[in-house]
């Protein structure tokens, strides 16, 4: 790890409120631009989410006002270092949720441009929500690099055209917010910064008080649709839907509706009745 590593104090803040783990990319002095020490301490961030059982929902968002992410620091690109190594994908690109395997929702507040890499997260995410002066863009090309990865969940969550604009006109194209909107590349669209945080925290409050089981299981049998086809996707979400019946919280949802008090959520995946 380089001296310029050393000298930065948390890339990424950590903090849990209720249930709900806030991530902020906080290397607002380069774009929230992802250095190795970013990447390794998304890493250790995604496992403690997936470890935590007090964990519910969890937000991303960016450092300052100007930028959620701007993709890896160009400066510190070099093989070997992060996630530029060359082993499979399953091993190397361990910074993001999908790639991590988070069960858990994960709703990303895009409060400032977001680019290249930045674009990870909004692919991956479960929801998105972003202000109006919001833009997207994929400078890969521009500074010699391919937009492999990234590109394809975009292309999944917007279509392919918005994918190969974005990947093919480097700097020479920024996506608005607006645009993104209409595509589906972002879920809830807010007036300013502050607003779409406080929206973010609005959904996560309120999904937080849901079964965390049933939301994972949920959130795996959804994403498989950018995964399969019918009638695989429907017989995969079927066996999810039957696993749901050994969990405790099949039975305390009924039970607490019935009887008109909060629900005793069981977090425990593994948990049966």
């Amino acid at each position: 790890m380089s001296d310029q590593d050393d000298q930065e104090a948390d890339p990424l803040l950590f903090e849990v409120t209720d249930g709900v783990a806030l991530l902020t990319l906080n290397r607002p002095h380069e774009g929230n631009a992802m250095a190795p020490n970013m990447l390794v301490a998304l890493e250790a961030a995604w496992r403690r989410v997936n470890d935590d059982l007090d964990i519910r929902v969890v937000i991303m968002t960016g450092a300052g006002a100007r930028h959620f992410c701007t993709g890896a620091s160009v400066a510190q690109l070099e093989v070997g270092r992060g996630s530029l190594n060359n082993l499979s994908h399953q091993r190397a690109n361990l910074f993001t949720p999908q790639q991590m395997h988070v069960t858990k929702p994960v709703i990303c507040v895009v409060n400032g441009l977001c680019n290249g890499g930045g674009l990870h997260f909004v692919a991956e995410a479960d929801i998105v929500i972003a202000h109006e002066q919001v833009q997207f863009m994929d400078t890969h090309v521009a500074v010699g690099q391919v937009s492999a990865l990234e590109s394809l969940g975009i292309a999944r969550r917007a279509g392919p055209g918005a994918a190969l604009l974005m990947g093919l006109a480097g700097r020479g194209y920024r996506m608005p917010a607006t645009r993104a909107y209409q595509l589906g590349m972002v879920d809830l669209l807010e007036p300013t910064g502050e607003a779409a945080l406080a929206r973010g925290w609005e959904l996560a409050r309120a999904m937080a008080q849901n079964s965390p089981q049933a939301m994972a299981l949920t959130k795996r049998a959804i994403w498989a649709v950018a995964k399969m086809h019918d009638p695989a996707a429907l017989e995969f979400g079927w066996e999810l839907l039957k696993s749901h019946w050994r969990h405790p919280d099949f039975e305390e949802g009924p039970r607490a509706f019935v009887e008109r008090r909060a629900a005793n959520w069981n977090p425990d995946p593994n948990a049966r009745r």
